[in-house]
C-alpha cells in the first residue's frame, strides 16, 4: 500500500474541497507563489494559515539570512548520517530536528538532501547520504518518517539528477532510464511509497533536455501517475523559469516571493486557456493538503523565533557524533588508555569545530566543542600540546567583531546614506528585504568599516569574494580591488567572483581599519547579493616544525586534518581529493618523528591519503555536528564505540572514481551537458565491474571488538536473509551486516553484487542475536526500460551476507523464476 493513503483523512479532504470552492481564482493563484523568502500567505477569511519553510537538513536555521540569526542545534551532516547505517537512530534526530524547526515558527525542513554520490568531488556530497540507492532509500525513510510523525513536513531534495555543483542551475543532466530507476529515483520512490513524504523540491538542473521544474515526465508521469504522489512539488529558490510549462508539468509552488512567473503571469496564461482552471485547482488542492497536514487550517499561529538549547539534542547529537565515525584503520592504537605523558593534538582542524558543510544546510549553532576541547574536557588543559602546524582554509578566516554597515540606495556609494546596520562577522548574504527596505535589492552599494588591534608584526594576507563588485582598504590602502574586473566564480551558488587575496605588512599592538565598498550587480540565475572578507598570518615551514617537536614530546600524536565548509560546499565542487594545503606533508613529518600517530579526518567524502600505511590510525569523523569534538574524544578513548561504516568508497585515487573521465561531457560536463556515461556502475559497483581496489571499500569500518557471522540462511524463495551475529571479544560493540545479492549469468549488463538489506545490531562481549533481513522480489530484478517494468530474470543468484562489499563471509545461491513486477 502506498503511504501516502495513510496521511488523508476523509475530514481534510471533504475541507479541502468546500476551500476549493469558496476561494476567488486570484486567492488560488496567490497560494501557488512565496509571498516573501521563507512563507506562502494566509488567507484568513478562510482560515488557511501561512506557512513557512526553514532550511535544512543538520537542524532548522530560520528564517533570514544564510548566516547569523538565531542559535540552533547542529547535527551531524548527510554522509555522517549514512555512515551510521542506523535507521532507529536516524528517525529519533528526524523527530529532534522537528522540534527545531517548530522553534523557528516554521512547519516545513527544506530536507532531507537524497541525492545519490555519483562524484567524490561533488560540493554537496557532504549534504547527502550514500554512493547506494539503498542505503540512501532506507536513511530517507527513517529522516522522513522522524519529522512527520512529528507534524512536521519533509520536503526531499533535489528530484532529480542533481549530483554535482558546476553549472548547477543550467545543466543537462543526461541520464538513461535505467540508471534512473533503479540508482538516482530511487530514494525519492521510497521517500514517497514507504515514509509518504508531504513535500517534495525540484532541482534546478535540466534532465534529458528538460528543466525539472517543468519536467512532466518526471512530476506528473512518475510522481503522480506511478508512485501515486498527492504531496506538494515545491520549486528550488529561483528555480522555476516559466509560467505555463512548470504548471502544467505538474510543479505546485513557486518559491521564493514575490513571484516572478506565476502571480499576474498566470491569470492571463488562465485567461487565455493556456493553462486550465483543473489544472490550478489540482496545484490549489495539493497545496491546502500540504496546509491541512501541518496544522494551518484555522490556526494562525504567531511567528516566533526561538533558540532552544535542549540538553536532550545535545546527548543525541554527541551521541551520534559517534555512531557516524568510521574506523579505517587501527593498528592496535585505539582505544586509546589514560595517557601516561602528553597527548600532542595537531592540525588546523585541532582548535577549530568543523562541524558542517557550506550553503545553504549552513546555521549559527548554539555553541562549538573543538577537538582540542573535547581532549582537555577529559585529560586536563595542561596533559595536551596543541601545534597547527598548517592551514587548510579555502578563503582567509572570517574576522570577528563590530562591523558597521553604511547603505546607499544607488550603485555609485554617493548620496545620503539610506540606511545602517551592524554585523558581528565578516560576511553577510544579504535575503531581500534587508537595509530596512530602503534600498533596491539589485540597486544598491554599501560601505564597511570595521577595526582590529594588531597581534603580531609582519605580512597579513586579506581576502575577499562577493556577489557584487568590491574594494578592500587596510588603513586607507587598497589591498584587493574587485571593481571593474568583477567576473562570477565558484562562490555564493556560482553568484560570486573567485577570492581575490592581497598582502600588506601590519605592526603589533597598532589599531588598524578595514574597510570595504561593495556595488551591487544585476542577478544572475539567482539573486543574492553577498560578501565575504578574512584575514590570516600566513604560516610557514616553521609551523611544521613546530608541530614536529609537539609529536616528539608527547606519548600519542593525534592530527585533525581535512577540509572544511568552504571545501565541501553547495554551490562549488572540489578541484581533487587530496587534503588541501600542505596537510599530507604536515602528516607524513608527524608520523616520521611519533610512530604512535592518529590521524582524525573531517572531510565531507573521500580523500586520497598517501600516508596512510605511515599511520597507527585513522578516524573519519565527518562534520559531526556542535559535539565535535566530544564525539571524537568519546570514540577516541573507547567512551563510545566508532559506529560507523562508509557510505561512500574511498578510491585509492581519484581517476578511480568511476565519474572520473578524460571525456569532461561525463564529468564535470561540457556544452551545458553531464552525461552519466557509468550508467547503474556508480560507487562499489563500478570497482567491482573494474577489478579496482579501492583505499576503503563501501561498508567498510573498524570496531573496538570482533564479530563473526554464523547460520547464514534463505527462506521463502530467497525472500528472507537470517544470519546470527556473534560477538566474539571481550567488550560491547556494534557492527552492520549487509546483504548483497548478484545475478549469475544475467542476459543483461548488471552489478557483479548489489546491497539489497542490512541491519545494524549492539552486542555485549560474548552475546549474539540472530538478524532477519527482508529481501522483496525487487532484490533481484533489474528495470527493463523497453517494457517498462521491473524484471526478474529466471536463473541464479548468489546471496552473500559480510561486513562490507569487499568482506562477505558467506554466501548461498538461490534459483529464481522469471518474474515481472509492475512500476
Amino acid at each position: 500500500m502506498n503511504k501516502q493513503a495513510a496521511f488523508n483523512s476523509p475530514d481534510l479532504e471533504t475541507r479541502i474541497e468546500s476551500l476549493l470552492d469558496q476561494l476567488t481564482l486570484e486567492e488560488q493563484v496567490l497560494l501557488l507563489s512565496g509571498e516573501d523568502f521563507w512563507t506562502l500567505p494566509a488567507i484568513p477569511r478562510l482560515g488557511i494559515g501561512k506557512l513557512r519553510v526553514t532550511d535544512g537538513p543538520n537542524g532548522a536555521r530560520g528564517g533570514g539570512s544564510l548566516v547569523g540569526g538565531k542559535t540552533a542545534a547542529a547535527f551531524p551532516i548527510g554522509i555522517a548520517l549514512g555512515a551510521t547505517w542506523d535507521v532507529d537512530l536516524i528517525r529519533e534526530i528526524g523527530g529532534a530536528i522537528a522540534e527545531e524547526v517548530k522553534s523557528k515558527g516554521a512547519q516545513v525542513a527544506l530536507a532531507p538532501t537524497i541525492n545519490i554520490q555519483r562524484s567524490v568531488t561533488n560540493g554537496r556530497n557532504f549534504e547527502c547520504y550514500s554512493e547506494d540507492p539503498e542505503l540512501s532509500a532506507a536513511i530517507t525513510v527513517a529522516y522522513v518518517e522522524g519529522l512527520q510523525t512529528n507534524g512536521v513536513s519533509a520536503m526531499v531534495k533535489h528530484y532529480a539528477g542533481n549530483e554535482s555543483e558546476i553549472e548547477r542551475t543550467t545543466i543537462n543532466s543526461v541520464i538513461d532510464e535505467r540508471s534512473l530507476r533503479e540508482v538516482y529515483l530511487r530514494p525519492f520512490e521510497a521517500a514517497v511509497k514507504e515514509a509518504g513524504t508531504w513535500g517534495i523540491m525540484s532541482s534546478y538542473n535540466r534532465l534529458n533536455g528538460t528543466y525539472a521544474a517543468e519536467n512532466e515526465w518526471l512530476l506528473t508521469d512518475v510522481l503522480r501517475g506511478e508512485w501515486r504522489y498527492d504531496g506538494v512539488v515545491m520549486s528550488d529558490w529561483f528555480g522555476s523559469r516559466a509560467t505555463v510549462e512548470t504548471i502544467n508539468a505538474g510543479l505546485d509552488i513557486e518559491m521564493p516571493g514575490p513571484t516572478r512567473h506565476w502571480g499576474q503571469q498566470l491569470l492571463d496564461a488562465i485567461a487565455a486557456g493556456e493553462v486550465t482552471t483543473d489544472t490550478l485547482r489540482e496545484r490549489v488542492r495539493v497545496v491546502l493538503r500540504l496546509i491541512g497536514r501541518i496544522g494551518l487550517l484555522d490556526h494562525m499561529p504567531d511567528f516566533v523565533e526561538q533558540s532552544e538549547d535542549k540538553p536532550e539534542h545535545r546527548a543525541l547529537i554527541r551521541r551520534a557524533g559517534a555512531a557516524g565515525a568510521v574506523l579505517l584503520k587501527n593498528d592496535g592504537i585505539l582505544p586509546l588508555a589514560k595517557p601516561k605523558a602528553k597527548i600532542a593534538a595537531i592540525g588546523p582542524n585541532a582548535s577549530v569545530a568543523q562541524i558542517m558543510g557550506g550553503g545553504s544546510s549552513q546555521l549559527n549553532p548554539h555553541y562549538r566543542v573543538t577537538p582540542l576541547q573535547g581532549l582537555q574536557a577529559r585529560l586536563g588543559d595542561n596533559a595536551v600540546i596543541h601545534a597547527p602546524g598548517c592551514q587548510n582554509h579555502r578563503w582567509e578566516p572570517l574576522m570577528a567583531g563590530e562591523m558597521h554597515v553604511e547603505f546607499f540606495d544607488n550603485t555609485e556609494l554617493s548620496g545620503p546614506v539610506a540606511a545602517t546596520d551592524t554585523l558581528d562577522h565578516s560576511v553577510a548574504f544579504w535575503v531581500p528585504p534587508f537595509a530596512g527596505g530602503k534600498v533596491h535589492p539589485n540597486k544598491f552599494s554599501a560601505r564597511l568599516r570595521t577595526t582590529f588591534t594588531v597581534e603580531e608584526s609582519g605580512p597579513h594576507s586579506f581576502g575577499i569574494h562577493a556577489a557584487g563588485k568590491v574594494r578592500l582598504y587596510v588603513n586607507g590602502t587598497l589591498v584587493v580591488d574587485i571593481w571593474d574586473s568583477w567576473t562570477r566564480g565558484r562562490t555564493f551558488f556560482e553568484e560570486g567572483c573567485d577570492e581575490q587575496t592581497g598582502l600588506i605588512d601590519l605592526v603589533a599592538g597598532q589599531e588598524a581599519e578595514v574597510l570595504m565598498e561593495f556595488a551591487a550587480v544585476p542577478p544572475g540565475n539567482l539573486n543574492n547579493p553577498a560578501f565575504r572578507f578574512g584575514m590570516s598570518r600566513p604560516l610557514g615551514d616553521a609551523a611544521i616544525a613546530e608541530a614536529v617537536r609537539a609529536a616528539t614530546e608527547a606519548e600519542t600524536a593525534i592530527l585533525f586534518v581535512g577540509r572544511n565548509g568552504e571545501w565541501d560546499t553547495e554551490g562549488s565542487d572540489l578541484p581533487n581529493i587530496s587534503l588541501p594545503g600542505v596537510q599530507d606533508a604536515l602528516v607524513a613529518a608527524v608520523a616520521a618523528a611519533n610512530p604512535r600517530t592518529v590521524v582524525v579526518l573531517q572531510t565531507g567524502g573521500p580523500v586520497e591519503m598517501p600516508w596512510v600505511n605511515d599511520v597507527a590510525a585513522v578516524l573519519q569523523a565527518w562534520y559531526p555536528g556542535q559535539e565535535c569534538g566530544n564525539a571524537i574524544t568519546d570514540v577516541l578513548f573507547g567512551d563510545a564505540e566508532p559506529g560507523g561504516r562508509l557510505p561512500q568508497t574511498f578510491p585509492a585515487k581519484w581517476s578511480d572514481n568511476p565519474a572520473h573521465s578524460a571525456d569532461p561531457e561525463i564529468y564535470p560536463g561540457k556544452n551545458g551537458n553531464v552525461r552519466y556515461a557509468e550508467g547503474i556502475f556508480i560507487g562499489y559497483r563500478h570497482y567491482d565491474a573494474k577489478g579496482l581496489n579501492p583505499l576503503f571499500p563501501f561498508g567498510h569500518g573498524l570496531s573496538y571488538t570482533r564479530f563473526e557471522i554464523t547460520d547464514f540462511q534463505l527462506s521463502g524463495n530467497g525472500a528472507i536473509a537470517a544470519a546470527t551475529v556473534r560477538n566474539t571479544g571481550d567488550r560491547a560493540g556494534s557492527t552492520v551486516v549487509q546483504v548483497y545479492v548478484g545475478a549469475e549469468n544475467s542476459l543483461v549488463d548488471r552489478p557483479v553484487r548489489e546491497l539489497k538489506g542490512f541491519a545494524k545490531v549492539d552486542l555485549a562481549a560474548g552475546a549474539e542475536k540472530t538478524l532477519t533481513i527482508p529481501l522483496p522480489s525487487r532484490a533481484y530484478a533489474y528495470f527493463d526500460t523497453d517494457a517498462q517494468v521491473w524484471r526478474t530474470e529466471e536463473g541464479q543468484y548468489t546471496v552473500s551476507a559480510g561486513f562490507s562489499a569487499t568482506d562477505l563471509r558467506a554466501s548461498i545461491t538461490v534459483c529464481k523464476s522469471a518474474e515481472v513486477i509492475l512500476k
